[in-house]
């Protein structure tokens, strides 16, 4: 699974964590618990297993979003598509291990008429979306810290 390069708005950003890609993808992939720890997330529920193929439904930012998950391998990447109102997205998650840690890499593409719109009157808000969720996803992968 690649992002859609052609897609109007595109985002790449990576964080250094210091835990183990075991550690890192157990938080990331438990997709039941999402909104657990991650304060933007009010809602996360996967139908079915952690497989490819798997659809999941969630909320974020009060957005109700449809995914399905396109790329399963554990500890190293998990990638999905979703859908939501005027959206398209593809949202890729990688796992390097590396010295004392992990090096997370997110990729995510953004298409569709809203996506449009929103790189338009909103230029930042895919890389201050991605560096949001990527710092809590360290802050809760170094300290378990929870959501507020």
């Amino acid at each position: 699974m690649e992002i859609d390069p052609d897609a109007p708005y595109l985002g790449c950003k990576e964080i250094f964590i210091k835990a183990s890609p075991k550690d890192v993808w157990k938080l990331q992939s438990d997709i039941n618990k999402w909104c657990e720890w991650q304060p933007r997330i009010s809602m996360s529920k996967l139908d079915g297993p952690l497989a490819v193929g798997s659809v999941f439904h969630w909320n974020a930012g009060g957005l109700n979003i449809t995914s399905t998950l396109r790329e399963v391998k554990p500890n190293k990447r998990i990638g999905w598509t979703g859908t939501a109102f005027g959206t398209r997205a593809r949202h890729i998650y990688t796992f390097r291990s590396q010295k004392n840690g992990t090096l997370v890499v997110a990729e995510e593409s953004l298409d569709g008429w809203l996506a449009k719109l929103m790189k338009i009157v909103m230029p930042k808000f895919l890389e201050e979306s991605m560096d949001f969720s990527l710092k809590t996803l360290k802050d809760n992968a170094e300290g378990g810290r929870k959501k507020k």
